[in-house]
């Protein structure tokens, strides 16, 4: 046996949802940015929710120029039920779980790298991946017996683990084509004869890391001596950027790393002359699809417009400064 009771038209909760935020608001304006639609969507619902119950819920303040808006005595009576509603739907357990709908994705890169390229950037990554949940952790390049650079266990445990290295040997594609540069801070320019040709550096202290060797330089500036062998060893490319900045020598370093200094003018580009490293940062293998992909494809483009920035903004520095 059937029933000929027509079953109660039921409001939306998006209509719900606009006429309690502007409730609590007062404005339509005010509304549709906390839920990010305009104030013309949000009037609209009000209007379908207005049709349906059969009487305003909203009336304008006195002086006809405002904006804002209160409750009737309907509307008043309304809003007691919907929030009861709203609050019940909320609570359910199963309207809880939006967390698990995040993807988490564990990242690991070199330290410098991650400082100066990756975290300045990260909120770009995470407005466009809302959902992902991003863990960002350092690993610490070194040299093995075999003079090849590798990271520490960490990167077993990554979604996707940023490398630096030989990539042709990973079988990877570099992030970035890098350019080296010899630079020092003001202090250290001050306290040494002026450069007027690339072998005057033979005066001048030259700081040493296994990560960067002089030799690709050297051979760029047409000298032919080998890599220097006094004064301290930096196995990280951030210390010896740091030594240099507070004068300790002369630092070939990347743009696309010592950009912020550059900037701020801690360290000063001393010749015109580019050499490309012989070591690169790239990503290591990893699993096609998913969070770990979304990751490689957005930092891939980063290092693709912030190299070839850096280096003219250095360049750019080096010219007002008229390197060699």
């Amino acid at each position: 046996m059937t029933s000929n009771t027509e079953p109660a038209r039921l409001p939306s909760i998006d209509g719900l949802r606009a006429f309690e935020t502007v409730a609590r608001h007062g404005s339509l304006e005010r509304a549709g940015e906390q839920l990010n639609i305009t104030a013309s969507a949000v009037g609209k619902r009000i209007a379908t929710l207005e049709a349906l119950i059969g009487a305003p819920l909203f009336k304008r303040n006195r002086k006809s120029d405002s904006k804002t808006l209160s409750l009737t005595p309907t509307g008043t009576e309304y809003l007691t039920q919907v929030s009861a509603a709203l609050a019940l739907l909320q609570a359910m357990p199963l309207h809880q779980r939006a967390s698990q709908r995040q993807q988490r994705l564990r990242v690991t890169a070199p330290p410098t790298f991650a400082r100066q390229i990756l975290v300045p950037h990260l909120a770009e990554f995470t407005q466009k991946h809302p959902l992902i949940e991003l863990e960002l952790v350092l690993s610490v390049p070194y040299m093995n017996l075999h003079n090849s650079p590798h990271t520490n266990a960490s990167a077993s445990a990554a979604d996707i683990a940023i490398s630096f290295g030989d990539a042709q040997a990973s079988g990877t594609t570099p992030l970035m084509q890098d350019a080296l540069i010899p630079m020092a801070s003001p202090s250290m320019i001050a306290q040494h004869p002026a450069l007027s040709q690339p072998s005057d550096l033979a005066k001048w202290p030259l700081l040493r890391t296994p990560l960067e060797p002089w030799t690709p330089w050297f051979r760029s500036a047409g000298l032919d001596w080998p890599e220097p062998q006094s004064g301290p060893k930096f196995v990280d490319l951030g210390l010896t950027l740091e030594a240099a900045v507070s004068g300790q020598g002369v630092v070939l370093a990347r743009p696309s790393l010592a950009r912020a200094w550059v900037a701020s003018g801690a360290l000063i580009p001393l010749f015109n002359i580019t050499a490309i490293p012989t070591q690169s940062y790239h990503p290591m293998p990893f699993e096609d699809g998913g969070t770990a992909q979304e990751f490689a494809a957005w930092v891939g483009a980063l290092c693709e417009r912030v190299a070839p920035a850096a280096l003219q903004d250095v360049l750019a520095v080096g010219r007002a400064q008229q390197m060699i």
